[in-house]
């Protein structure tokens, strides 16, 4: 992972995953405060677990039925487990100028104990696209490893072409 120098960045140590909500967000609390807050993953966006008024706008935009999506929803869902269940240590990197959804929710580059970074994993194995929505100094690079995924029928890929 690369980030931009110029780009100012807040890292945050010892927190660990309290709860994954779905395949790009996650709750994590402090080890030391116990205080708790919501990450949201940097520049992607992974299919919803639960029907909602964005699964809605998801439908229409895939052309795929709710259900087929809600499913993808669950195995975004479960590689997130996989990789990073509760009680995983991790270390949150923010850019400075891009701190807060439109929901307020943090927005976040989640760094594993392995030194991988969640939002590329999810990426590389089609788990979730690159999504201008979340911006982040990464999204150029978010989007070739969506490409990548998606020409090598990659997680959801193996599915359907888009999602």
């Amino acid at each position: 992972m690369q980030y931009n120098a110029k780009a100012p960045y807040i890292v945050e140590t010892h927190w660990q995953i309290e709860e994954v909500l779905d395949g790009d967000s996650i709750i994590i609390c402090n080890r030391f405060t116990k205080m708790k807050k919501e990450i949201r993953l940097y520049g992607l966006d992974a299919p919803e677990v639960k029907l909602n008024r964005k699964m809605k706008e998801d439908e229409e935009k895939s052309s795929l039925p709710a259900e087929l999506l809600l499913q993808f929803g669950l195995q975004s869902l479960y590689f997130v487990l996989s990789v990073a269940p509760p009680k995983t240590t991790v270390t949150i990197i923010t850019e400075q100028e891009n701190y807060y959804d439109y929901w307020n929710r943090q927005l976040g580059y989640v760094i594993l104990p392995s030194g991988l970074c969640l939002n590329d994993l999810l990426l590389q194995n089609g788990y979730a696209k690159a999504s201008h929505n979340y911006y982040c100094g990464r999204l150029e690079e978010f989007q070739v490893l969506n490409r990548m995924a998606q020409l090598n029928n990659k997680g959801i890929y193996s599915f359907v072409k888009k999602f």
